[in-house]
Order: structure tokens, then C-alpha cells, then sequence
């Protein structure tokens, strides 16, 4: 079964992301259906979003960060509102999906 998980780093404090509101999509022909979602906990990651029985479908899967609402509860204005990262999934591996993010840019990569 194969499974997704993220992080998020804030390098701007050098600290996890907490709280921090994630939707996973899965394209189905030209629209984006939820799969879940989740929020990001002290240790800025959402790592229980889906259990045992969820068998992630292959093809394109879409994480959509709500990054607006983190800075602004810290008064922070921020360039990206809105983070989507979309990745192909194309088999039962486990995806590590980190989010290193700043109010001005952000980086992603394929994690362990």
C-alpha cells in the first residue's frame, strides 16, 4: 500500500510550520477530487492523513498549502497566499513531499 506524507519547514524562523492547513487532490479527467485533508502538527508534518485501508490512486496527485492563513496569524505578509505542488504518482511507494517555505519563496523536493 502506498502511502504520502509532508513537511513543512519555515526557513524564515528555522522552525516546523504548525497548523498549517493541506488538501490532497487526485486528477480525474479535468477536475481536482479531494482525497483528505489535514493540518500540520508541532513538528510541522501531517503524517496520519491516510490510514492503513486508503490506497493512494496513481497518477497526478495536487497538495494544495494554505500558506496565507500561517503567516497571517503571525502578522507576516507573504508573496504566496497559496502553495500547490503537484507530483505523478506511479506506484505503491511511500511519498515524502517537504515544503521548505518563506514569505517569499519556497522549495520542494521528492523526500525518504
Amino acid at each position: 500500500m502506498n502511502r504520502l506524507t509532508t513537511h513543512i519547514l519555515d526557513i524564515s524562523s528555522g522552525k516546523p510550520a504548525t497548523g498549517v492547513n493541506v488538501i490532497l487532490l487526485h486528477q480525474q479527467g479535468d477536475s481536482w477530487v479531494e482525497i483528505t485533508r489535514g493540518s500540520t502538527n508541532k513538528d510541522g508534518r501531517i503524517t496520519d492523513w491516510l490510514d492503513d485501508s486508503t490506497i493512494l490512486p496513481t497518477g497526478l496527485v495536487k497538495l494544495v498549502f494554505d500558506t496565507g492563513a500561517y503567516f497571517n496569524k503571525s502578522t507576516i505578509p507573504t508573496f504566496y497566499p497559496v502553495v500547490e505542488v503537484i507530483v505523478a504518482i506511479a506506484d505503491e511507494a511511500h511519498y515524502h513531499i517537504p515544503l521548505l517555505l518563506s514569505p517569499y519563496g519556497y522549495s520542494t523536493y521528492r523526500g525518504s
